[in-house]
């Protein structure tokens, strides 16, 4: 199934099948026998669909290949990894200065930008159709984030978003009607209910004795890109498109900090709820132990199994993360993971690679993955798969969440920006500093650590 550069620039059909009947065209029939190796990063056996989906796409390509008298055998060498995101960029990083790095690398987006400076990977947009199905059917937004300097790395391989979430009773009591429980998504939406409402709401559950002290609030106990939402609640924009800078913005990173000082002032948070454990708090966020917190979509599946919550939509109110301010907007973060395409390998391999990976992002196949493991779609199509539709979970999220979802900035430098950005949040909230402080210790270690690639605003 030889397919040279030539050829994979001028396709422009729109089967994936494409690529094995120029090859037919263009040479004699001969048995290929290909492995292509995938790694997933940040993976149990709930995603398992991760390296699984790109297995069913071999099958098919294979069988696609025998209709059209070719005899072609993919071998796929899978491997889930589970034992932190550092374990897994370290481990691919070493394969592939050994040239021994898996062929399809399931990843966060963020590593788009170093890992294309550093020649890791290869375009996908080189290798396939962007106007064909299914490509053309996943959202833009998802596109958008798996780009970086003007060309198409990889393909979403699912969504998610990160919302906000409320314990339904907690709120009854403190005297929500029904319909005022249900109105507060679109509250939240329109900027009516802040994230200062909210504090007010926990405390009076906290007051009730609906909660324990410190537990009316309870965010992430961990680093997170969920943090830069509520950057974003005040105001706080994370790049400039115009120049391609980082953008740090004083007034919106105060407004942030000074947020959670406020929330552990209120005594709805605690000082010491960072570095929590995770345990615990799911088990406390999906037992009314807590009255209000944020998290992925992801975690329905951990509420309703793990933690036993059996009335998910009776018990919890979800919603955008609620804006700050007048300056900010109630918004959400996707952080898909994404199908990558390594340097290692022939050209021919990083072909067929790609064209598995397109398989995989059909809507019938992303659709296994999305549900088993509680994610979100990449397409709209998905819309269209009994499996994905008769989900409510799923088709409310989607509706709700995903459609208004930003992403962090692929770029080289912002990896360190985010150490920088979370360091300064937890010597506030921790009050080892005053917010002024922080926010003035992030600004010179900004200027120091990325120089012309931060603007200061």
């Amino acid at each position: 199934m030889t397919v040279t550069k030539t050829l994979r620039h001028g396709l422009k059909a729109a089967a994936l099948t494409s690529a094995v009947t120029l090859a037919l065209s263009a040479a004699p029939s001969f048995a290929k026998d290909v492995t292509i190796s995938v790694w997933a990063g940040g993976s149990n056996q709930s995603d398992s669909y991760r390296a699984e989906a790109i297995e069913m796409a071999a099958d098919i390509l294979e069988r696609e290949a025998k209709i059209l008298g070719e005899d072609l055998n993919i071998t796929i060498k899978k491997k889930l990894f589970n034992d932190g995101w550092e374990n897994f960029k370290q481990a691919v990083t070493l394969a592939a200065e050994s040239k021994t790095a898996p062929n399809i690398i399931v990843t966060s987006h963020a590593d788009i930008a170093p890992w294309s400076q550093s020649g890791l990977i290869r375009p996908i947009g080189d290798y396939i159709d962007q106007d064909a199905w299914p490509v053309n059917q996943i959202y833009g937004n998802l596109l958008e984030i798996a780009s970086y300097n003007g060309q198409l790395w990889g393909l979403p391989q699912d969504a998610e978003s990160r919302p906000f979430f409320f314990w339904k009773p907690h709120l009854a009591a403190i005297g929500y009607s029904e319909d005022q429980i249900e109105a507060l998504p679109q509250q939240v939406k329109s900027g009516e209910y802040t994230l200062y409402d909210m504090l007010d709401d926990a405390k009076k559950m906290q007051d009730k004795g609906l909660v324990d002290q410190g537990k009316g609030f309870s965010p992430r106990v961990s680093n997170g890109p969920d943090y830069w939402q509520f950057y974003q609640s005040f105001g706080g924009k994370m790049k400039d498109q115009a120049s391609g800078k980082l953008i740090f913005d004083k007034q919106a990173m105060t407004d942030m900090y000074q947020f959670f000082v406020d929330a552990t002032e209120m005594g709805v948070t605690s000082k010491t709820h960072l570095g929590g454990d995770w345990n615990q708090w799911y088990s406390g966020v999906a037992n009314g132990k807590m009255g209000t917190w944020h998290g992925g979509t992801w975690h329905y599946n951990r509420y309703t199994n793990k933690e036993g919550l059996d009335d998910f939509f009776g018990k919890i109110q979800f919603s955008l993360i609620p804006s700050g301010n007048k300056r900010g907007r109630a918004n959400t973060i996707t952080h898909p993971l994404v199908y990558l395409i390594s340097n290692t390998g022939t050209d021919d391999d990083a072909s067929i690679a790609a064209q598995l990976i397109a398989i995989a992002s059909e809507p019938r196949l992303n659709s296994l993955h999305a549900i088993k493991s509680a994610h979100l779609g990449i397409g709209k199509e998905q819309a269209k798969i009994g499996l994905y539709s008769g989900n409510q979970w799923a088709s409310e999220a989607t509706e709700k969440l995903l459609v208004h979802a930003n992403a962090m900035p692929n770029h080289t430098e912002f990896g360190q920006y985010w150490q920088i950005m979370f360091k300064g949040l937890e010597s506030a909230w921790t009050g080892q500093k005053s917010v002024a402080d922080a926010v003035a210790n992030v600004e010179s270690e900004l200027i120091i650590t990325l120089g012309d690639n931060i603007l200061i605003k």
